[in-house]
């Protein structure tokens, strides 16, 4: 038997281009970017019932020492990293496109104050001399038997003196 030449075999390789490609477009449209981490804040207690408004709000956020890490978060957009030094333009930016913005300040309880206190004076330097301070609620008016009957506004401040 008699071997002839054999004709090489040509593998189209386009398809599997167009495959890689379709492939790569699904998954960067698909993927679901993962939001800016924040720390996790820790809020101190206060006995005082009154909840922060949904909308037309900008929510100041400070982390615990020693980083003090600043975060803003105007609503409904992400929460953003942001130094103390921007933080005046930003808040005059914020004020001159929404007049009626609510300021709430959201500091870790292992804060330390002075940063709160640089904030406060930003404030203050920008004519913003309402704001809220973000906090945990502590009830403590339900008394020892815990029957509902029994819970009453108490004036604590009162009591105390």
């Amino acid at each position: 038997m008699a071997h002839g030449k054999h004709k090489p075999v040509m593998i189209d390789m386009t398809p599997m281009v167009d495959i890689a490609f379709l492939l790569l477009i699904f998954f960067m449209a698909t993927t679901q970017f993962k939001s800016p981490e924040s720390i996790p804040i820790q809020l101190p207690e206060s006995h005082s019932a009154i909840k922060l408004p949904e909308s037309d709000v900008v929510i100041l956020t400070v982390g615990p020492k020693p980083e003090n890490r600043l975060f803003w978060r105007l609503e409904p957009q992400p929460e953003v990293g942001i130094e103390l030094a921007e933080m005046e333009n930003a808040l005059v930016e914020a004020r001159i496109r929404n007049p009626r913005l609510r300021i709430a300040i959201k500091a870790h309880k292992d804060a330390e104050f002075g940063v709160i206190s640089d904030m406060m004076e930003i404030l203050q330097k920008t004519n913003n001399t309402r704001f809220n301070l973000v906090t945990n609620f502590e009830d403590d008016t339900k008394s020892s038997d815990d029957s509902p009957t029994s819970l009453r506004p108490v004036n604590h401040d009162l009591v105390r003196r």
